[in-house]
């Protein structure tokens, strides 16, 4: 059921794509939110099967050879992940409808990027296969850069959508090669499994740089100093943007990832220390740099990078208790329950806030702190929202804040009695830097509060004249209000429900003793947290007031030497060396190229065959070779020669066909039909298609080149001739294993259920390769389109190239022969014809999928030659581009339908059965990913063959 979860919000996403025309008047988010509310009620019900201890655990194949299998785990640590993933999501799209006005903004791609967001962040929390969290880590990385940059016209927000991706992409690489470290110790690359080898590979060398990898990840997507700086730049994204990845999902899946992985890192000193010292230095800067803003949803990044601190010093903090047993341990763990609780209040109250500041942006057209006030009166409502996340965020009751805030100040405390260290002095440290940042982050709270809604009202700064939000943008942060409040009143809903079953998954040791308890309430007397608190408010208020008398607010603050700048220069460095590197080679000349490539080839592979050991090259493997195939040869031989020397473009292109075609003739003679039949077509296709193209070339001069440069020219053609001869008989006189040949010869079709091993190959024993083949094809295909279909102004930027098309004038050109004419057309339907022969015979005969498209592509080639372009699209109205992508969606597709029978991707399957008329048939799926090839490569070739027919 999980790996169906997981794949509704990707399905949403190509719902949205697929119907958008059809719901043109209905708002895109009315379309996907059902989907995301239906998610969050399924993972409520399994609330109380988690908690009575039923982890759910579903594995489908997909490398298994690799160990890589799609493997989903549901405990309490993913549970709750996964219920502020899709909670929050409704409430964000819920929020998006009537924040986002469906006339102005572009919301199918808005809403297919959140989709594809929410579907990754559950992937990660989903996951117990490390290589399958790497994909759906860096899948958040990419969706989340499309997000950030939704309002791409914009140069900050590309800005900060590249700032993003840059440095949380750097932190994944380095979390991939930790993964792949703990594959090398381990050999699984099971969480689960890596958890029962601890003792074993803790004193491993890759053990420690493993884990520093780990967390690097961590602290790069969780926004930790110094990684933190792209946080406030992403602030540009929409507000339901930031209001979802940044308060509750992406930025918590560093959190996520400490706490998962802290059974198998906790025990080391390295791990406590960089763990809870990031986090606490993170947390004070934080909020320090939040007192210097002025742009509501600035103060808002950097109190999230604050909060986002405090929790993984909880996390760090909490990892004491795996260097104690029994009591002692559960002590300890104080830190890590406040970690959990406030993980969920900051989501909930931070999520008020974020929208809460897109309503006063919304309604008055500005985020400036200098320009806002006096608004209570106004916005009234909005105010409440405000004041509510404000305080709860402050730390002061009855708020939902002020309970883990004190659990907060009880973690700091306990810390204290740490005797596992050579200086517990330094412990001290803990609770005087928790207590000054919890002194900026009441004041920075009140900053956001008063200064937007008390204070004097500017009207004239203001873009429009405010008013309180309508409902529909009320009603997501005034529920977050709310349950800020409920929660503050009944704490312990959350304590039985998802903070111990979180708990167990982050602690198992807790499952080993008496069962843990978590009672969480109001008052304890006369502590010291209590006196921290007051400590807290009374020099909170004193800041405020001292912050508000020095007008800091209407302050312009220098931005120094900062690690922006580190960040901006480091950019310029890296692309100044890259273009100093790469124009020493890119000369513009495609010789050059040619030669770089050429050139390396013969020294690496010669050099490889030259002082490998064992490598002979065949000599007893020839086979006796007939007087044909001499003549074939040698043809072929003189065809390649002569190229070089003519000087007509036309004779050119009839010499290389001359040579693909003798190529034919031997692949006829070796007796491999299909190759031959793909060779043959591919020589009508291309052939067409250089001349296509050289039709709009400029006169062939010959490059003059001193004699040194044809001599070098000579040499270099010489080895790689030489060398690609050497590759050949090498392979064949010292493969170190038997041929695969015979494995396929005898079961392709005993397991692919066909004949033809040659096709039985292409869509079952190596799918992968096929599927991989034509969606590069599509790529390539669609650049084709782009660069054609493009040009670049003076200034850089790309602008539809726009074709001036005399009155009456066709786009294309035809010939004028009848007799051509009138033969084109019997063929064409011969050809055609032909080709779905080829396709549906070819799992048994020569043919298939990829041969079929290929003589219909030649059909409509010639057709196109015959009665110019316009008539075939005319006749056969299709968008190319689009039978590429069905065709590469039929093939996946076929590819995804395995795990519903759980059973590795792209597995095929074959049966016969008796039909009507036709008698005993073979029917298989292979033939659905055939289809997809089919109607990919046809795509591929007529939107080339199109797209550079053109006229000019």
């Amino acid at each position: 059921m999980l790996h169906v979860i997981i794949l509704v919000p990707f399905l949403m996403a190509l719902v949205i794509a697929l119907l958008t025309k059809r719901a043109s008047n209905l708002h895109r988010g009315w379309l996907v939110f059902p989907g995301s509310l239906a998610l969050f009620v399924y993972f409520l019900t399994r609330l109380p099967v988690i908690k009575g201890g039923d982890l759910g655990y579903e594995t489908v194949s997909w490398i298994p050879s690799l160990g890589i299998d799609m493997v989903f785990h549901l405990d309490g640590l993913s549970l709750l992940f996964a219920l502020l993933i899709t909670g929050m999501g409704s409430l964000v799209i819920i929020y998006s409808i009537y924040y986002l006005d469906k006339r102005k903004e572009a919301l199918t791609p808005f809403y297919i990027y959140l989709m594809l967001f929410m579907g990754a962040m559950l992937g990660v929390v989903l996951s117990d296969n490390l290589m399958v969290l790497y994909g759906f880590w860096e899948l958040t990385s990419v969706s989340s850069f499309l997000l950030i940059a939704f309002w791409h016209r914009r140069q900050k927000s590309r800005y900060g959508a590249l700032k993003s991706m840059l440095i949380t992409v750097f932190g994944g690489l380095a979390m991939f090669a930790g993964f792949l470290m703990l594959y090398v110790m381990t050999g699984t690359f099971s969480i689960r499994e890596i958890w029962s080898e601890v003792g074993d590979i803790s004193g491993h060398a890759l053990f420690i740089p493993a884990m520093l990898l780990i967390l690097l990840g961590a602290f790069t997507k969780s926004a930790q100093f110094p990684f933190h700086i792209w946080l406030p730049d992403a602030m540009e994204a929409p507000t339901p943007v930031s209001a979802y990845l940044h308060s509750a999902t992406m930025v918590k899946a560093g959190l996520y990832l400490v706490a998962r992985f802290s059974p198998i890192f906790a025990g080391q000193y390295e791990w406590f220390w960089i763990v809870s010292g990031v986090g606490l230095i993170t947390l004070i800067y934080g909020s320090i740099q939040a007192m210097k803003q002025t742009d509501l949803k600035a103060l808002l990044a950097y109190s999230t990078i604050s909060q986002l601190g405090l929790i993984m010093g909880l996390l760090g903090m909490g990892s004491a208790a795996a260097f104690y047993i029994g009591e002692e341990a559960v002590f300890y763990t104080a830190a890590t329950t406040a970690a959990i609780f406030h993980l969920i209040n900051h989501a909930i109250f931070k999520g008020s806030l974020f929208m809460m500041v897109g309503i006063v942006d919304h309604e008055t057209g500005t985020r400036d702190l200098r320009k806002l006030g006096g608004l209570i009166s106004i916005m009234p409502v909005t105010f409440t929202v405000a004041m509510i996340g404000s305080f709860s965020m402050a730390g002061l009751p009855p708020f939902s804040g002020f309970l883990s805030k004190e659990m907060f100040f009880t973690a700091v405390l306990n810390i204290r009695n740490l005797d596992i260290f050579s200086i517990p002095s330094l412990f001290t440290l803990f609770p005087v830097l928790a207590w000054i940042a919890s002194v900026f982050t009441f004041a920075y709270s009140m900053i956001l509060v008063f200064h937007t809604f008390f204070g004097k009202y500017q009207p004239e700064k203001l873009d429009k004249k405010p008013h309180e939000a309508p409902l529909g943008l009320l009603l997501a942060p005034c529920l977050l209000a709310v349950l800020s409040i409920f929660i503050g009143f009944f704490p312990n809903i959350l304590s039985n429900t998802l903070i111990i079953p979180a708990m167990n998954a982050i602690h198992p040791i807790l499952q080993t003793g008496e069962p843990f308890v978590v009672n969480i309430h109001f008052w304890h007397g006369w502590t010291p947290e209590v006196w921290m608190t007051l400590g807290v408010v009374i020099l909170g208020i004193t800041v405020y007031r001292i912050y508000g008398r020095l007008s800091l607010v209407d302050k312009e603050w220098g931005s120094g030497y900062t690690l922006n700048q580190v960040y901006d220069g480091i950019i310029r460095l890296v692309e100044k060396l890259s273009r100093w590197v790469t124009g020493s080679y890119m000369t513009g000349s495609m010789r050059h190229y040619l030669m770089y490539i050429f050139s390396f080839l013969i020294v690496t592979i010669c050099g490889v065959v030259w002082y490998s050991d064992g490598i002979t090259l065949g000599t007893t493997e020839y086979t006796p070779f007939s007087l044909f195939e001499v003549i074939a040869v040698m043809v072929l031989l003189l065809g390649a020669l002569a190229i070089p020397f003519v000087r007509s473009r036309i004779t050119a292109i009839l010499l290389t066909g001359m040579v693909g075609y003798m190529v034919t003739l031997l692949f006829v003679l070796f007796r491999a039909p299909d190759l031959a039949l793909t060779q043959m077509i591919v020589e009508v296709v291309s052939v067409t298609l250089f001349l296509l193209c050289f039709r709009h070339l400029p006169r062939l001069e010959k490059e003059k080149l001193k004699p040194r440069a044809h001599f070098l020219k000579l040499i270099i053609s010489i080895g790689m001739g030489v060398t690609m001869t050497l590759v050949a008989l090498a392979a064949l006189g010292s493969s170190p294993f038997e041929s695969i040949s015979k494995y396929y010869v005898e079961n392709s079709y005993t397991l692919g259920g066909g004949k033809n091993i040659v096709n039985v190959l292409l869509v079952d024993f190596r799918g992968f390769d096929t599927m991989f083949e034509i969606t590069v094809l599509g790529l390539a295909s669609l650049a084709i389109y782009s660069m054609i279909k493009l040009q670049l102004d003076g200034d850089g930027t790309a602008t539809q190239l726009k074709r001036v098309v005399p009155y009456n004038k066709p786009r294309y050109s035809r010939s004028d022969d009848v007799l051509l004419q009138a033969v084109a057309k019997v063929a064409f339907v011969i050809i055609l014809i032909f080709s779905l022969f080829l396709f549906f015979a070819g799992h048994n005969n020569p043919g298939g999928g990829f041969i079929g498209a290929l003589m219909a592509s030649a059909g409509l080639v010639l057709l196109a030659i015959t009665f110019g372009m316009d008539m075939v699209e005319k006749v056969l109205p299709i968008n190319y581009r689009k039978l590429i992508a069905i065709g590469i969606s039929i093939a996946f597709l076929t590819g995804v339908g395995s795990f519903i029978y759980d059973v590795p991707f792209l597995s095929q399957t074959f049966g016969y059965f008796q039909l009507p008329l036709m008698g005993k048939t073979e029917l298989t799926t292979a033939m659905f990913f055939d289809l997809g090839v089919y109607l990919a490569v046809i795509g591929v070739t007529m939107n080339i063959i199109l797209t550079i027919g053109r006229d000019n």
